[in-house]
């Protein structure tokens, strides 16, 4: 069924491709391009609790990365991590191994070997947004996370993946690219939530209202309060086998 769909979307998109395309080069022209955020790739939340720190990774793309706030604390990594140690009251360690557009495929050279630097309690993927925009082929996806996902299982991590974004509400996209690289996240969603559960890895499904408050001033990336919220939701998914 999710090929079929795939092919239904080729389809859609090659006849709206007259539209769709000169929409496309004009926003890559256009878009307002934010840096990474500041910062040490790595902290410790709940230091005022007592106990063995849990080993918090992030691994993925920009918004791991920090786009959209100034300093990695603001970001996902230091906001799911402060939530996290305020649910478990103990100590949260993280790092954060992300890089601005990277695909999941890319990740697998690119981060993957950094991330297996050090011991991980809990891994949490991120990914979708680069794959969506790049046209990644489910069959190249579905590899991707599956080799992310099991080089980290191997190492002694829990494997937790994030839901893809659903980027119809990216308000920097013009309304046809918003719908149809819309449709397209959601079937790279589906087939993640395939692969979480032949994986036996955790799906958090992103929960974030796409209002004008929580997105940065490039309508592409969160802002503070659009990480705090996310890290929060996330961590209100993934607290209950972190204990």
């Amino acid at each position: 069924m999710t090929r079929l769909r795939a092919g239904l979307w080729w389809g859609l998109t090659l006849a709206l491709a007259p539209i769709a395309l000169p929409q496309a080069l004009w926003t890559r022209r256009t878009a307002l391009r934010l840096p990474e955020a500041a910062g040490e790739p790595r902290g410790l939340a709940g230091g005022q609790f007592a106990g063995e720190p849990l080993r918090l990774l992030l691994i993925g793309e920009s918004t791991v990365a920090g786009v959209g706030v100034e300093a990695l604390e603001a970001a996902l990594a230091g906001q799911l991590a402060a939530a996290l140690a305020e649910r478990l009251r103990r100590p949260v360690a993280w790092r954060a191994c992300g890089e601005n557009g990277i695909t999941a495929g890319e990740a697998c050279q690119r981060l993957l070997p950094l991330a297996l630097e050090e011991p991980v309690d809990l891994a949490l993927l991120v990914f979708g947004v680069n794959d969506t925009t790049q046209l990644s082929s489910l069959a190249r996806w579905d590899s991707a996370l599956r080799a992310l996902g099991r080089a980290l299982g191997r190492s002694g991590a829990r494997v937790a993946y994030t839901g893809v974004p659903p980027i119809q509400h990216f308000s920097a996209l013009p309304w046809l690219l918003r719908r149809l690289l819309g449709l397209r996240a959601a079937l790279l969603d589906g087939e993640l939530r395939r692969v979480c559960a032949e994986e036996g890895a955790d799906y958090a499904r992103l929960e974030l209202s796409f209002c004008a408050d929580y997105l940065a001033r490039d309508g592409y990336h969160p802002s503070a309060l659009g990480y705090r919220v996310w890290g929060e939701g996330l961590a209100a998914r993934l607290t209950p086998e972190c204990g």
